[in-house]
């Protein structure tokens, strides 16, 4: 239920709007003099403050200010007088939403002011939420992993993120994270209200990337009808992301560095210099030096882009990540699809570890979610993995000079099935012998 505070020295005004306004399902506190309505304002934080000018103890001006120190998302409609309309305007200028004459003639007046006031309270709430929705979900306490790495990693984020850095150049091979790592560079940033501006390098033309960077003006080309601002001007006081920069063309290199020099550029056909405001980050799963080499990047904008590096290493080198990541995303999935499966088996947990994981965390969370879609059982078992994950991956042929003894191929099968089942004593009872001699034909 939406909350008014009156503050008004009026008893009987105090009165009238708490009897209009709880007709409209609106929970109504008063106060009769300032110090009394800031109290109440502190504990119970209306959503909107209705504030007489005039007050036995101090200006209702100075009341508007104290709000706005104290609780700055407050929203205030200041009551006057009729004729007070010079100090009307004096509290509008120090943060008032609207300001009421008295007497309330029109009482329809005051309950659509009051409505409008409170439709604004609930669009700053959500937009205070969405906030703290896309910080959780996006922020450094996303870069999930126990690796000395990933914590120097989330340590490194958290700095540059509250730092005045404006380029930021992220490596690393394809899955290992580098959207999550720019996201949380702008979540966690001042920036946070403002727009990140993502674009994926490689899906823009050479012939349209001008164009969709700065912007045009009307009649600049052909299809131009109407000016159109470019994704660097939607970024500005935000984050723009270039994703895969080493996809960009060489035409497009050239265009991109005087921009990123000096934060201006010009609209396609426009001959008025833009000047933003951006963080740039940029990110590349190939080695830029190498394509240097190749003649295919450019040295110069290497070196602008590259003011500050960060390397996400693959998850090969750094298996203490595996299973952290690997319960997180099951911990997700399993909330997003309705399920009830608490862990992994023992055997399970030692397959994921001793892959390779070439796709790295995205090919980890896409194994995850599909376990998880498909799962029936309270834990994902050894078995419930795919090939290649050892249990169920068919083995090749061996040539002549690998050729095993029966003996090994005993052993190693047996191995197999402790692996799959997770249980010595369960694995016997398949294979037909006993515990002792399970334990005596595998050696342990």
């Amino acid at each position: 239920m939406d909350s008014v505070l009156v503050i008004d020295d009026e008893k009987n005004i105090r009165a009238l709007l708490g009897k209009v306004l709880g007709q409209d399902q609106v929970e109504v506190y008063s106060a009769g003099t300032a110090a009394e309505g800031l109290q109440m304002a502190d504990e119970h934080e209306p959503d909107l403050v209705l504030v007489d000018l005039r007050l036995p103890d101090t200006s209702g001006l100075d009341v508007l200010r104290a709000l706005k120190s104290r609780h700055p998302e407050a929203i205030v409609i200041m009551m006057t007088a009729f004729g007070q309309v010079e100090s009307a305007v004096e509290a509008m200028k120090s943060g008032a939403t609207d300001y009421l004459e008295k007497p309330f003639d029109r009482l329809e007046k005051l309950r659509m002011a009051v409505g409008r006031a409170l439709e604004e309270s609930r669009a700053r709430r959500e937009i205070h939420r969405l906030r703290e929705l896309q910080e959780k979900r996006y922020g450094p306490g996303r870069l999930v992993g126990d690796s000395p790495s990933t914590r120097q990693l989330r340590e490194m984020v958290r700095q540059l993120a509250a730092s005045e850095a404006q380029t930021i150049l992220i490596q690393g091979e394809s899955g290992t994270g580098k959207e999550l790592v720019a996201r949380a560079l702008h979540y966690g940033s001042a920036r946070r209200d403002l727009p990140l501006i993502e674009i994926n390098c490689a899906a823009i033309p050479e012939t349209l990337f001008e164009s969709e960077l700065f912007g045009h003006e009307k009649g600049a080309f052909t299809d131009a009808k109407a000016a159109k601002k470019g994704l660097m001007e939607l970024a500005d006081r935000g984050t723009l992301f270039l994703d895969e920069v080493s996809e960009m063309s060489a035409g497009s290199q050239a265009k991109f560095l005087r921009c990123l020099q000096e934060r201006v550029f010009k609209r396609v056909g426009g001959t008025r210099d833009i000047k933003v405001d951006v963080r740039v980050i940029a990110a590349t799963n190939r080695p830029l030096e190498q394509l240097i080499k190749e003649g295919r990047f450019r040295e110069d904008l290497f070196y602008r882009l590259n003011v500050i590096p960060i390397a996400v290493l693959p998850l090969r080198e750094r298996r203490e990540d595996i299973l952290p990541l690997a319960r997180h995303f099951l911990a997700e999935y399993d909330a997003a699809f309705h399920k009830s499966i608490h862990g992994f088996a023992p055997a399970a947990e030692r397959l994921l570890l001793g892959y390779a994981w070439p796709g790295n965390v995205r090919e980890l969370k896409n194994l995850i979610e599909r376990l998880v879609l498909l799962g029936s059982s309270e834990r994902i078992e050894a078995a419930d993995l795919p090939p290649p994950f050892g249990v169920s991956a068919p083995a090749p042929l061996p040539s002549v000079d690998e050729l095993q003894t029966l003996d090994d191929l005993e052993r190693s099968y047996i191995l197999r099935v402790m692996e799959r089942v997770g249980n010595k004593s369960k694995a016997a009872r398949i294979l037909g012998i006993s515990r002792q001699t399970l334990r005596r034909k595998v050696g342990a």
